[in-house]
């Protein structure tokens, strides 16, 4: 049964003793998996519960909303990730003003020692963590020996000579190499969310789109993209646009749309998950709205001939 626990005032005394790692964990990457094996490994040593202490919102948003880098997930999709590598609890804090002027001795009382009673915490080699990142992993070795826990540096997961990140992800996704990230992601790299109704604009158009808003998520790629669409246990062959519509001129915020390649079915209301294929072009402002049209007949056709060579 995996718990979810946000903020230190919902910690109970039976939410005590586990073994911990801690980080923003954005992508659930290579290095991020080695790190919650390791974390599973112990847990099943110690024979305590597994538990991931994410931040909400990410520290750099906190710092600065319009500098900080987007996203490779939104929460419900970190969680799920989380989850998915078999740890038993989430600890999510708020990463706030106050939170942000603990000094790293306070981090260690107030949240490692007195919050969860952490047996054994599992960190990257990289980890700072406190008032103004001071804290490292030396420092958690020394409060470990004085306070009994054990600290585990994970070493860097590295491919071609370079660490495994979060922020080497985005570079690929930016440059439509999908195979490329999903060799750091060891994964496809995927947005999902519930089927939202429009304008209906494309649907007046003849080319109906399944909308997901993005709200707060600035997405790691903008364009026209070849993509399957997960949902309801099938794979459906798609074309997806993520961005703000310009020739329309109606958002202000990326929105992701799909069009399912010669399929008559409703996903109004439903949870899709889209896993990004292939890069096709930049999304473009036309001179009209029969400019766009011809434009996206053009990208469903070139999505078309996509999916059947790779069939042959």
């Amino acid at each position: 049964m995996h718990r979810f626990i946000r903020g230190l005032h919902n910690l109970r005394p039976d939410n005590q003793g586990v073994v911990a790692t801690i980080g923003t964990f954005d992508g659930i990457h290579l290095g991020h998996q080695a790190i919650m094996a390791q974390v599973r490994q112990k847990s099943a040593e110690y024979g305590v519960p597994s538990m991931a202490m994410i931040f909400e919102p990410h520290p750099m948003e906190f710092f600065s909303q319009e500098q900080a880098p987007a996203r490779l997930m939104r929460l419900h999709e970190k969680l799920e990730a989380i989850y998915a590598e078999d740890i038993d609890c989430i600890f999510c804090l708020q990463f706030n003003r106050s939170f942000r002027q603990l000094s790293a001795r306070e981090f260690v009382d107030q949240v490692l020692i007195n919050g969860i009673g952490v047996r054994c915490l599992v960190v990257g080699d990289d980890f700072r963590f406190g008032c103004d990142r001071r804290g490292d992993s030396q420092m958690l070795k020394a409060a470990g020996l004085e306070h009994g826990f054990e600290v585990i540096d994970t070493a860097t997961v590295v491919r071609e000579g370079r660490r495994v990140s979060s922020t080497w992800v985005r570079e690929e996704l930016e440059v439509g190499n999908f195979l490329a990230a999903q060799a750091l992601l060891g994964k496809p790299f995927r947005i999902s969310g519930r089927v939202v109704h429009g304008q209906r604009l494309g649907r007046t158009l003849g080319v109906p789109t399944a909308n997901v808003h993005l709200q707060r998520f600035r997405a790691p790629l903008k364009g026209v993209f070849v993509v399957e669409v997960l949902v309801d246990g099938q794979r459906l062959p798609a074309v997806a646009n993520v961005g703000v519509r310009p020739t329309v001129g109606d958002l202000i915020k990326p929105i992701l749309e799909v069009h399912v390649l010669d399929w008559e079915g409703d996903l109004y209301g439903k949870r899709i998950t889209v896993e990004f294929i292939a890069r096709m072009r930049d999304e473009k402002q036309f001179a009209n709205v029969d400019e766009l049209l011809v434009n996206i007949r053009a990208d469903i056709d070139n999505a078309r001939r996509f999916f059947a060579e790779r069939v042959h």
